[in-house]
């Protein structure tokens, strides 16, 4: 694990030459492209192809991200690599950037989602056009990790590779329905079985000297999360697939109201059950978790049930 460490703190000149290039106007430019790179802006992308686009590329996104998530946060608990402006005292970061750098930093949790979404965008029936935009929104939000000082070009790169070596192995599982329908089964097994793994791990840190408490909150947050919502796949798959069986197609009207109706229900799961399911679960972790198995349940599971009254708008 030093070595990470040494690769890290090697990186720092590179981010003191972009640190002198820094201006008001690509500050403001790049704190505002970063936010592609949240975890509301990934679930907001899942959820329009899930409803709206394309059944099976909505599950490919949202897989793919799920397990670069997983793979992701683990990495980070696992070297616990310091933030950049840890590592050099001296060196000094964009402000804005500093309220959402959370966790360690290795790897990159924000370049590690864009690429994972749009990565898997463009593997999905690839084109020359949609190939050509996605590569520059992941390049632009990853890049703007650097500038804005909040990660190393290590931190980045390994979540480019991760990305990409996830989109190469599921692609061909989601190429077409019959493939998806054989492969999911076990996708979902894995998923979960390296969620609770991930779990177990950092649920086996608590304690142990050397960790930052911050960090290891964050990573037992984000733990509960990724395992609510990798758990929830198993019931959404089979109603889908059982059960509901919905289309994506509607007038285009009715998939606005679709898309906003939902996603503002959504979006209430999260924020407003928040106190009393961490009240009623006696945790704020297991709360958390449970929530978020919630949030998926709904977008998969419930949602789609009026998907057929939607479709007679």
């Amino acid at each position: 694990m030093e070595f990470v460490h040494q690769i890290a703190e090697g990186c720092m000149p590179f981010l003191h030459f972009i640190q002198d290039l820094r201006t008001p106007i690509l500050d403001s430019f790049f704190s505002l492209i970063t936010h592609l790179g949240e975890e509301t802006f990934f679930l907001v992308i899942a959820i329009l192809f899930f409803w709206c686009l394309n059944k099976r590329e909505g599950y490919f996104i949202l897989i793919t991200g799920l397990l670069g998530a997983v793979t992701n946060q683990f990495a980070k608990i696992l070297f616990r690599v310091p933030r950049p402006w840890v590592l050099d005292p001296e060196f000094d970061i964009v402000e804005s950037a500093r309220a959402e750098a959370t966790g360690y930093s290795f790897p990159s949790g924000h370049t590690q989602n864009i690429s994972c979404t749009y990565g898997a965008i463009a593997a999905h029936k690839p084109k020359w056009w949609k190939t050509i935009l996605c590569v520059s929104v992941i390049g632009l939000v990853s890049f703007s990790r650097m500038y804005l000082g909040v990660h190393t070009p290590l931190d980045v790169g390994v979540s480019l590779l991760v990305s990409l070596a996830l989109v190469l192995i599921l692609a061909p599982c989601f190429k077409t329905e019959d493939r998806m329908r054989r492969s999911m089964p076990w996708i979902i097994l894995v998923s979960t079985l390296f969620a609770f793994g991930f779990l177990a791990y950092v649920t086996s840190l608590s304690g142990t000297e050397g960790i930052d408490p911050e960090n290891y909150n964050s990573a037992l947050k984000n733990a509960y999360s990724l395992l609510g919502c990798t758990l929830a796949l198993v019931p959404v798959y089979f109603i889908d697939r059982k059960l509901v069986k919905f289309e994506t197609d509607a007038r285009w009207y009715a998939q606005i109201l679709k898309v906003v109706i939902g996603l503002a229900l959504v979006l209430a799961i999260k924020e407003l059950l928040k106190a009393p399911l961490n009240s009623l679960c006696g945790s704020e972790y297991i709360g958390r978790g449970v929530r978020y198995f919630l949030m998926v349940f709904f977008a998969g599971g419930i949602w789609p049930i009026t998907f057929k009254w939607f479709k007679k708008l």
